[in-house]
C-alpha cells in the first residue's frame, strides 16, 4: 500500500476511489469467519471463487488441497476450522494477488491447526513473493512468518519496523526499577514481580521477546485510552 498524500491511498499504484475493481483485483482476502458456503462442497466454494475473481487458479487450489488431505466433494460446514482456513487460505492465494491481506483467520483454530495453517501460509509467502498483511492479537502468530510488525492501541500507531530492529533497539531489566527518558513500561510477572521494557541498546541487558515488546507498548496505550486521549 502506498499513501503520498492525504486522502489518495494507493493499492500498487491503483486509486481505489477512481478504480475500485483494479484495486480489488490487487488484494487476496481472509476474514476471521473464513467465508466460506458452508453448504456447498470445497469444489463449488471454488467455483464460486472463479465466477468472482476471473483467472482464479482452480486447479492449483484444488491441487493444494488434495495434498492437504481435504477432499474436494466434502460439504465446507463439515470440515474441521483448521480445515476451513486451509480453503479460504487456498481460494486468496488462488487469485494471485499481490496482496494477500488475513484479518485474524487463525483466532479460533486450535494450537495444531494454527501451526498447520502457518506452515502452509510461510511456504506460500515464499513460494508466490506475495505481501501478506495479517492481523493477529497472537504475537508467536507474527513471530513465525513476518518480517515487520505494526503495534496499535489507543486508536494510533504505537510501535512499527522490522521485527528484529525493534527488538534490538529495546532492552529488558529484569530487576524492573529502571527509570528515566529510555522507559518504555514496567509489565508485571506472573510470579508478582516486574520488569522495565526500555528504549535502549545496552549490551548488558538482554532484548525483550516479541510478547515482552507488545505488552509493554500496549500497557502504556491503554491508561491513555482510558483517559480519553484520541489520536490526532
Amino acid at each position: 500500500f502506498e499513501t503520498p498524500s492525504a486522502g489518495s491511498a494507493r493499492v500498487e499504484g491503483v486509486e481505489p476511489r477512481r478504480r475500485p475493481g483494479e484495486a480489488i483485483r490487487r488484494i487476496g482476502y481472509v476474514s476471521q469467519s473464513v467465508g466460506l458456503y458452508r453448504g456447498l462442497s470445497v469444489a463449488d466454494n471454488l467455483g464460486v471463487g472463479a465466477s468472482l475473481r476471473p483467472g482464479l487458479d482452480v486447479a492449483g487450489a484444488a491441487a493444494r488441497l488434495e495434498r492437504l488431505g481435504i477432499p474436494l466433494t466434502r460439504r465446507a460446514g463439515d470440515l474441521s476450522g483448521g480445515q476451513q482456513a486451509q480453503v479460504a487460505l487456498s481460494i486468496a492465494l488462488a487469485t494471485r494477488a499481490p496482496i494477500l491481506v488475513l484479518d485474524e483467520p487463525l483466532a479460533s483454530l486450535d494450537p495444531l491447526a494454527r501451526h498447520e495453517v502457518l506452515v502452509e501460509l510461510a511456504t506460500a509467502i515464499r513460494d508466490g513473493r506475495t505481501t501478506t498483511l495479517l492481523s493477529s492479537h497472537i504475537v508467536s502468530d507474527i513471530e513465525a512468518v513476518c518480517d515487520a510488525i505494526v503495534v496499535l492501541g489507543a486508536g494510533r500507531v504505537l510501535l512499527a519496523g522490522g521485527v528484529a530492529a525493534v527488538r534490538a533497539a529495546h532492552r529488558i531489566d529484569p530487576d524492573g526499577g529502571t527509570a528515566g527518558p529510555g522507559l518504555v513500561a514496567r509489565i508485571a510477572r506472573p510470579d508478582g514481580g516486574t520488569i522495565a521494557l526500555l528504549r535502549s541498546e545496552e549490551p548488558g541487558l538482554r532484548e525483550p521477546t516479541l510478547d515482552e515488546l507488545v505488552l509493554g507498548y500496549l500497557a502504556v496505550a491503554r491508561p491513555r485510552a482510558a483517559a480519553g486521549e484520541v489520536a490526532s
